[in-house]
């Protein structure tokens, strides 16, 4: 079965950046609207953005807005997503997954892949 890998996670200062991966080596990449969810210690797995198949359309958690940015390259299977001006609430482990519903991507049950191991995000001075 396909597998989501993530990287670039990391230890950050507050205000810092990072710079977040994914690959997916589905076939139906290319076709499938991509998300990127995190999960909290004791909190459940929330979508933080997402991007349609042709990367017109992005959606993003109303407390991420103007800090994180989601893209993608079809060519590679791989999806992005850019973050700046971090705060210790980002702290999470982050993970990708895709669907070619997005009601799919909403409900937190995306298809394209199995969940992978995800990356760990450490927002702290």
């Amino acid at each position: 079965q396909v597998q989501s890998v993530e990287s670039g996670g990391g230890l950050v200062q507050p205000g810092g950046s990072l710079s977040l991966s994914c690959t997916a080596s589905s076939g139906f990449f290319r076709f499938s609207i991509m998300g990127w969810y995190r999960q909290a210690p004791g909190k459940q797995r929330e979508l933080v953005a997402s991007i349609s198949a042709g990367g017109e359309t992005r959606n993003y958690l109303e407390s991420v807005k103007g800090r994180f940015t989601i893209s993608r390259d079809n060519v590679k299977n791989t999806v992005y997503l850019q973050m700046n001006s971090l705060k210790p609430e980002d702290t999470a482990v982050y993970y990708c997954n895709g669907d070619l519903h997005s009601n799919k991507i909403v409900s937190g049950t995306p298809g394209l892949a199995a969940w992978g191991q995800g990356t760990q995000v450490i927002v702290s001075s």
